[in-house]
């Protein structure tokens, strides 16, 4: 069956509230199909109707779209609730004494589980930019953001990648600040994990590892609970349950709800031409960023930051009617499929520029 590939102003026709919203990376804003989904199957469980089995028929096509989104085949994609207890797992999988390998800053549900692992796993930190040029013959694991949240930084994946297979480290990729504007490759990574409430537009509670077939091996199934089962609606009594042959045996019981309207959110993404999308984000982001003077990236973000420590900037475009954010002494702001060339203007006319 081919791949319907869908112009953007599809997708920004789906969304009612954008205006002034610049805080996707903060939290996305849900399409009306979304609204719509939540909405029915709220109305129909308040009648007495809600279908457990239509829920689990809508997290396997989240997963399917998730694994079409980042190109791997469905059978290597886990369904979670959020990053760190992927990231635990993936703690899990690393010997005793382990090193690994983070950027300074990054986002702390990536490091902390690496932290607190124990077992006498060590966590080096060094600035992004020095990432693949710091990693070493005893670093077992690289974790880092592929879009740093703080500042919005994308990190040089391919100089990361390629020092850690010289090395013969693994990749742990948080890609929750990048899949959903920028084009991303799973199979780059020995594991790849997201969080879908972000740049994907889904509710909070849906979260995704994609993982290399050799690393899942290596990873134990701590959280293993009916879901993880190879048939999970057999798989909910007892100790002999036989759990999935693939990435679905690291499962977690899903938040039903949450799929709910994750599927149509997904679908939607899925089905867009990924390119024009990041030219349509990051060309918003660039156009910003000359208004205010900044440097341009080396590498295009569709995040904008810059130095507010005390927050007067954030301040400024929260009295003009615009969400932003502002993150680690940095005034932040992001722009989306569902921004144009009016946010640009009414953000940099709340600041002056």
């Amino acid at each position: 069956m081919p791949v319907t590939i869908a112009p953007l102003v599809t997708a920004q026709s789906q969304f009612l509230g954008g205006r002034g919203y610049l805080a996707a990376c903060t939290v996305g804003l849900p399409p009306r199909a979304v609204r719509d989904a939540v909405i029915a199957d709220v109305a129909a469980s308040a009648a007495g109707r809600p279908d457990p089995a239509s829920y689990s028929a809508l997290v396997e096509r989240s997963r399917g779209h998730f694994a079409r989104l980042v190109g791997v085949a469905t059978d290597r994609v886990a369904i979670g609730s959020q990053v760190s207890p992927f990231a635990a797992l993936v703690a899990a999988a690393l010997p005793d004494g382990a090193e690994v390998l983070a950027p300074e800053g990054d986002f702390s549900s990536v490091v902390l589980p690496f932290v607190h692992a124990g077992r006498g796993i060590h966590v080096r930190t060094v600035p992004l930019e020095d990432l693949a040029a710091e990693i070493r013959r005893d670093t077992a694991l690289v974790a880092f953001s592929l879009v740093q949240s703080a500042t919005g930084d994308v990190a040089d994946v391919d100089a990361i990648v390629d020092a850690a297979r010289r090395h013969g480290a693994r990749t742990f990729c948080d890609a929750t600040q990048a899949v959903g504007w920028l084009p991303v490759d799973a199979t780059m990574f020995d594991a790849l994990v997201c969080h879908a409430y972000k740049w994907l537009c889904a509710p909070r509670g849906v979260a995704f590892l994609a993982v290399t077939r050799e690393f899942a091996r290596d990873i134990p199934s701590l959280f293993a609970g009916w879901y993880a089962g190879d048939d999970p609606w057999s798989s909910c009594y007892g100790t002999d349950v036989v759990l999935a042959g693939d990435a679905r045996r690291l499962d977690v019981s899903p938040a039903w709800q949450a799929f709910v309207g994750a599927e149509p959110a997904l679908a939607l993404f899925a089905g867009l031409e990924r390119e024009a999308l990041y030219a349509h984000a990051t060309g918003l982001a660039a156009a910003f960023r000359y208004r205010l003077g900044l440097d341009q990236p080396e590498r295009a973000s569709a995040i904008v930051t810059w130095a507010d420590p005390d927050g007067c900037d954030v301040a400024r475009l929260t009295a003009a009617g615009i969400t932003a954010s502002g993150r680690a002494g940095r005034a932040r702001v992001a722009f989306h499929v569902f921004n144009d060339e009016d946010d640009v203007d009414l953000a940099c006319a709340a600041l002056g520029r």
